[in-house]
């Protein structure tokens, strides 16, 4: 406890530490201030009925960071430039060039797969913002709106969302922590005192049970999420013994770290951007084609993949195990660390150095990997099974249950940069 009091006297005695600080809080404060500005002709009432009675714009309204209740002019949020990351990242794995640039060429690498990523988010916002802007009038929220008015929102739409992701990357660097993690994190948060209120008109004293019971479940969940986040496999590793001179160095022993959940939170992120982007589309093409054919099948794959259908929850389950492996894969390289391992005269007891070790922790990983993701998928859809449950099939739940497990995963990273900052200043 002293320790951890003397930790956060440390954060707002440190200069540089209270700047960064103070930098966040900034940007975020201004992030909230653009999530505040609406786009011309919208129609209040029918966009509060739309609100109330979709969750896919309940989800949409997580990535938007809280934008898109009022149809900010940052309504699509981060959502189009975490798709083209995931997409950029698959690439590299297909690209043996663009993985050179990820592994080899170290921080200049990455910087520019990062200019790839706002180079494809662009057009991504911009197909986005029309299918958005399609299914809005569809709803009558955007009313009697011409077509110059029309193309204005749309360049509006994706001017905000580049403005948010270059917030996002300014936080990253002169901040701390994750800049876009913390622009959803504020955008859930900043819905709270919403959500809080439309629980208590819904709440019903025969259902007290019920909701007791998903509080349990709740609390459950975010121990579950603490503890398989900071879970660790330690392998065990050897340095060799070298002699120069008179001298004896290395003969010691440390251990490998390796995490049961590697990406945190980050695949129930991709897993949402992915699945709302075919909802988007698919739902603005069924609203605008003329034929009943295509109309009826747009609008049927819509709904299929419009919570809290089981095709769509058995599609989130399967692609947020998919991501974490993916993410895993992408982040951790057995053939880079056995290769760094063999350089240093450090082995792994039992293993032979060099394409055995490669092997062995490639094992480990994969089966360490299979539990942290399975996991993380039957907590991704707890929310919506709960729902499916609930006597008023309340979406509060599903959307606030999926919220609730981004924010743990955000407290957890941003305390651990904290903590790895003050350490830092500490020498």
């Amino acid at each position: 406890m002293n320790e951890f009091i003397q930790k956060s006297m440390l954060v707002f005695q440190d200069p540089a530490l209270r700047k960064r600080i103070g930098f966040t809080v900034l940007m975020l404060v201004a992030f909230r201030a653009l999530a505040a500005i609406p786009i011309p002709g919208v129609d209040a009432a029918n966009l509060a009925k739309l609100l109330s009675s979709s969750q896919l714009f309940g989800f949409l309204n997580i990535f938007s960071g809280g934008g898109l209740s009022n149809l900010s002019i940052v309504m699509l949020g981060v959502g189009p430039f975490i798709t083209a990351s995931i997409i950029v990242q698959l690439l590299t794995m297909i690209f043996p060039s663009w993985k050179a640039l990820m592994h080899d060429e170290g921080e200049a690498g990455r910087i520019k797969l990062s200019q790839y990523s706002r180079v494809l988010g662009a057009p991504l916002a911009i197909i986005q913002a029309i299918g958005f802007l399609i299914l809005l009038q569809s709803q009558a929220v955007l009313p009697h709106i011409t077509i110059a008015a029309f193309s204005i929102n749309v360049i509006v739409i994706t001017a905000g969302s580049i403005l948010l992701m270059w917030l996002g990357e300014l936080i990253s660097e002169f901040g701390i922590g994750n800049g876009v993690s913390l622009i959803i994190f504020a955008g859930i948060v900043s819905r709270l005192p919403r959500d809080l209120v439309q629980f208590s008109a819904q709440y019903n004293p025969a259902n007290l049970p019920f909701y007791l019971g998903v509080l349990v479940v709740a609390v459950l969940a975010v121990a579950g999420v603490v503890y398989v986040t900071e879970a660790e496999r330690s392998v065990p590793v050897t340095y060799a013994k070298q002699v120069r001179g008179n001298k004896v160095y290395g003969g010691s022993s440390t251990y490998l770290p390796l995490r049961l959940n590697q990406s945190g939170v980050i695949p129930i992120i991709f897993a949402l951007s992915i699945l709302l982007f075919p909802q988007i589309i698919f739902g603005a093409i069924g609203n605008l084609a003329g034929h009943p054919t295509i109309a009826g099948l747009s609008k049927a794959i819509s709904g299929w993949l419009t919570p809290p259908s089981w095709p769509y929850g058995i599609l989130y389950f399967l692609m947020v195990v998919l991501f974490t492996y993916f993410y895993t894969a992408v982040t951790f390289d057995p053939k880079l660390i056995s290769e760094n391992l063999q350089r240093t005269g450090a082995f792994i007891p039992g293993v032979r150095p060099g394409d055995h070790t490669e092997q062995h922790l490639g094992n480990i990983v994969t089966r360490i990997t299979l539990v942290g993701a399975v996991f993380l998928g039957v907590v991704a859809i707890l929310p919506l099974v709960i729902q499916t449950f609930s006597p008023d099939n309340s979406q509060t739940l599903a959307i606030g249950g999926t919220g609730l497990l981004i924010v743990v995963s955000v407290v957890i990273d941003l305390l651990k940069k904290v903590d790895a900052q003050v350490a830092m200043r500490e020498y």
